[in-house]
């Protein structure tokens, strides 16, 4: 038994059961307000936390007041700890104060608000509120009437360039074997890297989705992966072979429940519970058998379980290790714990990583590395998302760098605009109206995304929005109410046959669609893992060795009777979803008579629709092509009238919003290319703005540097390994900045258009894609009222639109005009302002952006007017109008197979091209066009970064250990123990146990007489002239703006902040004394204040462990037989006490496991 002494925990944890029923209850019952204010509540500090056996034995609140000074956190608290046993009791007092985590802005008391700047410079760099004229800028996302769209932010501004301060105890670790070298001359200690494994995985790629390599392509190259770790890599303990296996499996938990909920976890995380993703294949085919793969989904499931169920906090390497049932399988658990780590399913979104040596590396090595930075270019969710998960990745692979002495890479985001969030923006409102929207929520309307279409199956935004952000979000209902052209509403019956017609010729085109090759992996037993059991007996063939066997008995895609076909288009967001269908379809007739049509008399049951005509005529068919041929076929079966035709017509429309094109630019064999990889799940919106997400993911757990006005024009990447050199990043505003690697976000409409140069020119296979895929437009007019005249109990309604050629039967003549403000966003419960967001979709998205906004304006009122006759529509007293095709950081919303793509377009964009790697929706095969999409890719691309900097995973080798030693089962966690003499043939497990809840009690105990343990006074600010900065940087940019406006002509100019800061300095030279005086007056006050609090703060602490002591002997003695003679020994001893009190001076930062030593480690 040890005590040693612990630094500041900034890590919130919680019980991941507890955590995820209590949610689950709330979701039950559909109370999303109930579930943002119980996710609040989790920040509330907490007195204690207990840990035993890796599951969380009591957890109790703070409810004793706490000190007044909310910046105060628990430091040197005395934490007990045995470094010969796994298992361990964390007693960690939380601050309730600014420490680094979830802005209050964010959390779910204020419901889910933006987040703020807190920077010292000037004023805040997210205050909205100003709004211009800025007709014409190439400056903004979007243009708009009457209002700027950008966020006030100057030219290369960083929004954020704090360091991760992340410090303290931990118990993540990274893996791999280390020795431990002692050095007496400085007391350090340094980790020697030995006997890896000399077979080690082979990188591969994230999620691929469905589709081949295009046909006539030059294959795509394969980048070399390094065989082997970096040389000189230095890993910290402990090694998962060193750790204790089914700590983290719940006691009382049977085995079925486990399964159940692991298998659940999987499918939460866009996993197959009882199959091998394909790169958990490639990296395992080499070293497991058949007989192994069910033991290994079964500890990578339960991993996921952990971090599913509360994804406020990582999961450790003690956690994955203690998902193993045995130490057999601990080299699983430390394979898969590594690979769902680097491949972001677990640990990411805005959680902090906590800092994992539990040892100090030496700091000054003989030989000192360049810190290596790597470049992040756009600023939107594929951006942020990959620069978070970098710093994240680094910050778990910290000790491979300090081990090195060199300081971990460095992620910089280049950012062209002068706001995050790329395509998603939430822009501000001037229109306000109080008590509509939780506190202090502002009014903003959605110009880009606006859907998040289903938290469940996989979503990440699930864990981001919901599960750690905790924002408030709203719930659509399908309740949509279609208007004709005269202003009636159509007949629902008439509505619903309609769109079974849409759906059954949307059915029929898909007999066209490219068939899928599946990926080669590996299924596991289901009934083993169903039943949460381990698989028995001796190994077979290892999986490489049966790859053709199982290749040649996998049935094929055109053997099967039934097939994946869609199975109509969501309303909501326009999307086809899938189903499973017969892959031979039913004659047209008898299909309409089925959907409720009535037939003539002359019409021939059997008679089926011929579409190859269209489908084989042309080298490139398109859906709208053959879609235009069945409906022509179809009025030749059924009296369709000029209605029928219109409401045809608003499902075309509607289909043209999902693809952001006119449905005859799709190409006919692979425009669903991504279907099957939906989510599922209510569709929502958050409350207060979707851009909430993107600022969170800037700012937390630390805030990313992201520099805004940083227009990238061109990159000069090295392609070949062999002579690989530094990346240079060539911006518009004449900065060159270097990086070792390079991810590039920008939209596809950017690319093609070719605003970025690139030396070396790009090769045929990354040019071809980006030129044969499309990049579409959606446009939206929002419209904002004093009062709704709309009932806004309905979450959209629809309008069918009027032929070219007035009642007409000819497809042809609805083509141009039926997207036109065909759908209306209620936005009432979203933005607490009565607004209608009117959509334009195909041709009309195109004509938008050449029409004036009064013309616009002008006409949806007069259309609104026609739906509304019952009281008068009055004329808006807000209006934007968005134009993302005219934007220059866009080029328009999202992609689209277009008619010329070719199978596998979407994998080539994602291939990297030397140190030049790419991410976007465009890059994500199974999620194009999605804001998840593009954080999904953005996780890839960090994947790719790391594996390239540090070598792919390291595979222990033997993997799976033919002979183990038998391992002590944990017992089931029991009532806190009374003074009573330990049991004589007390097993180890249990004597910690007991140990651990005594040493909990005696620190409840001071903590609640003596409060927190007085912490080391902040360095005293010393500067007269940042006060002064701060308190006169609004006047001073308001008096150079104004001077540059003058100058220029432009009414919307804008200071650089540097020129801001030049002007502010020369100000303060040239203030008279009497201006100068307060400021200095109050610097120096601060700085006696300090000194005085530091000069006590020695005799402050020295008081405070002097009466720790006292009533820690104290609480000793009023429990007679709690510890045994000796116990009591180890434990004054490893606080360096005696029985006279007297003190012995220990140097201790941290704490150390080692399975064969029971004393101290002084480190």
């Amino acid at each position: 038994m040890a005590f040693i002494t612990g630094h500041s925990q900034n890590i919130k944890t919680r019980n991941r059961d507890t955590f995820h029923d209590d949610l689950e209850s709330l979701q039950s019952e559909n109370n999303h307000a109930s579930v943002a204010s119980w996710f609040a509540a989790l920040q509330k500090p907490f007195k204690s936390r207990t840990y035993t056996n890796g599951a969380i034995q009591s957890l109790q609140p703070d409810d004793a007041p706490e000190a007044s000074n909310h910046d105060t956190k628990i430091s040197d608290v005395l934490i007990p700890t045995d470094l010969g046993a796994s298992t361990q009791t964390l007693v960690v007092n939380d601050s309730p104060s600014k420490k680094k985590g979830l802005h209050p802005s964010i959390s779910g008391a204020t419901g889910g608000l933006g987040l703020l700047s807190e920077s010292n410079g000037g004023p805040s760099l997210l205050a909205e509120g100003t709004h211009t004229q800025i007709a014409g800028s190439e400056d903004h996302s979007v243009l708009v009437q009457g209002v700027d769209v950008s966020d006030d932010t100057s030219n290369s501004q960083r929004l954020g360039s704090t360091p991760s301060k992340t410090s303290g105890m931990s118990s993540q670790t990274s893996v791999g074997p280390t020795v431990i070298k002692k050095e007496a001359e400085d007391d350090e200690v340094i980790l020697v890297n030995r006997n890896f494994s000399a077979r080690s995985s082979s990188s591969s790629q994230l999620s691929p989705a469905k589709s081949t390599t295009p046909a006539g392509l030059k294959p795509i190259p394969k980048f070399a992966t390094p065989k082997s770790s970096p040389r000189g890599t230095k890993i910290t303990l402990p090694q998962f072979r060193d750790l204790r296996p089914r700590t983290s499996i719940p006691p009382d938990l049977a085995p079925t429940d486990l399964a159940h909920q692991s298998i659940h976890a999987a499918y939460s995380s866009r996993l197959n519970p009882f199959a091998l993703h394909p790169g958990e294949y490639q990296i395992l085919r080499d070293h497991i058998c058949h007989h192994h793969v069910s033991a290994y989904l079964n500890v990578r499931n339960r991993i996921l379980r952990l971090w599913v169920r509360n994804p406020l906090v990582s999961v450790t390497a003690e956690e994955a290790a203690g998902c193993a049932l045995s130490s057999k399988w601990l080299g699983l658990a430390q394979v898969a714990y590594e690979w769902l780590v680097r491949r972001g399913y677990i640990n990411f979104g805005c959680v902090e990583i906590p800092e994992i040596s539990n040892l100090r590396a030496k700091r000054y090595q003989k030989k000192r590395f360049k810190r290596k930075t790597i470049i992040v270019v756009g600023a939107g969710m594929a951006g942020l998302g990959c620069a978070r998960q970098l710093e994240g990745l680094f910050n778990h692979y910290r000790d491979r760098w300090a081990a090195k002495g060199e300081e971990v890479p460095k992620v910089t985001v280049l950012e062209g605009r002068s706001r995050i969030g790329g395509r998603v923006y939430s822009h501000p409102l001037r229109t306000h109206m109080p008590n509509r929207m939780p506190s202090n929520a502002r009014h903003a309307a959605e110009l880009g995304a606006h859907i998040i279409t289903g938290f469940d199956h996989g979503n990440p935004l699930n864990m981001i929005i919901r599960g750690q952000l905790a924002l408030h979000y709203y719930p659509l209902k399908d309740n949509s109410r279609l208007y004709d052209i005269d202003g009636n509403v159509v007949d629902k019956e008439r509505d619903v046959m309609v769109e079974k017609l849409f759906n059954d010729i949307l059915d029929r085109a898909s007999v066209y669609r490219h068939r899928a090759t599946m990926p080669i992996t590996a299924e596991g037993d289901k009934e083993l893992i169903e039943g949460g059991r381990d698989p028995q007996g001796d190994p077979d063939r290892l999986l490489k060795d049966t790859d053709a066997e199982r290749s040649a008995n996998a049935p094929k895609a055109q053997d099967s009777e039934v097939e994946s076909v869609p199975g109509g288009v969501d309303k909501l967001t326009g999307k086809a979803h899938m189903v499973t269908g017969p892959r031979t379809k039913i004659s047209p007739a008898l299909a309409a008579k089925a959907m409720g049509w009535q037939l003539p008399s002359n019409v021939l049951a059997y008679r089926d629709l011929n579409l190859d005509s269209v489908a084989k005529s042309s080298k490139y068919p398109t859906l709208g092509g053959a879609m235009d041929e069945a409906v022509k076929q179809y009025q030749f079966l059924l009296d369709l009238s000029p209605q029928d035709m219109r409401l045809l017509n608003w499902h075309y429309a509607n289909l043209e919003y999902a693809n952001a094109v006119n449905v005859g630019k799709l190409s006919l064999g692979g425009w669903d290319q991504d279907i099957g990889n939906e989510f599922e799940g209510e569709h929502t919106q958050v409350i207060g703005g979707y851009q909430q997400v993107p600022r969170a993911i800037w700012q937390y757990p630390s805030k990313l540097d992201v520099r805004t006005r940083s227009a990238v024009s061109g990159i000069i990447y090295s392609a070949d390994d062999a002579s690989r050199h530094p990346a240079k990043i060539l911006c518009e505003n004449g900065e060159i900045h270097e990086a070792d690697h390079v991810v590039l976000t920008t939209p596809l409409g950017v690319l093609k258009d070719g605003c970025v140069k690139f030396e070396p020119g790009l090769p045929s296979w990354k040019l071809g894609p980006i030129q044969r895929l499309g990049f579409g437009k959606l446009n939206k007019v929002v419209l904002v009222y004093d009062k709704p005249f709309w009932n806004i109990e309905q979450d959209m309604f629809g309008l069918l639109r009027e032929a070219e050629v007035p009642e007409s039967l000819d497809q042809e003549d609805y083509v141009a005009n039926r997207g036109r403000f065909y759908l209306f966003w209620n936005c009432i419960k979203t933005t607490g302002l009565p607004l209608l967001i009117a959509l334009m979709a195909g041709d009309a998205a195109q004509q938008a952006e050449s029409v004036s906004d009064a013309e616009l304006v002008a006409g949806v009122t007069q259309d609104l007017a026609l739906m509304f006759k019952q009281s008068p529509v009055p004329v808006p007293i807000e209006t934007i109008v968005t134009r993302w095709g005219n934007d220059r950081f866009a080029r328009g919303t999202y992609s689209y197979v277009g008619a010329t793509s070719q199978p596998g377009d979407y994998e080539a964009m994602a291939q990297p091209l030397g140190n030049l790697h790419f991410a976007g929706e465009a890059t994500c095969g199974t999620h194009p066009a999605t804001v998840h999409g593009a954080y999904i890719s953005g996780l890839r691309a960090a994947a790719e970064v790391i594996d390239e900097i540090l070598g792919p995973i390291e595979i222990p080798s033997p993997l799976v250990p033919s002979h183990i030693k038998p391992d002590v089962v944990a017992p089931e966690p029991s009532p806190k123990r009374k003074a009573e003499s330990p049991a004589v043939n007390e097993s180890e497990i249990a004597k910690h146990a007991r140990l651990e809840a005594f040493e909990s009690d005696i620190l409840q105990a001071i903590f609640a007489e003596l409060g927190l343990r007085p912490s080391k006074p902040t360095k005293a600010a010393a500067n007269p002239f940042l006060l002064y900065t701060k308190e006169n940087w609004a006047m001073c940019k308001q008096q150079c703006d104004d001077a540059r406006r003058a100058a220029t002509g432009k009414g919307n100019s804008k200071t650089p902040r540097d020129e801001i800061r030049i002007a502010l300095g020369k100000m303060w030279r040239e203030a008279p004394e009497e201006v100068k005086r307060p400021y200095i007056e109050r610097t120096n006050e601060t700085r006696a204040a300090k000194l005085e609090d530091s000069a006590t703060f020695e005799a402050r602490l020295a008081a405070w462990d002097e009466r720790a002591m006292e009533i820690r002997r104290k609480h000793v003695d009023q429990h007679p037989g709690a510890l045994s003679a000796e116990e009591e020994l180890q434990m004054w001893a490893a606080l360096g006490v005696y029985e006279n009190f007297d003190r012995r001076p220990k140097k201790v930062s941290g704490y150390a496991e080692n399975s064969d030593s029971e004393g101290l480690m002084d480190i």
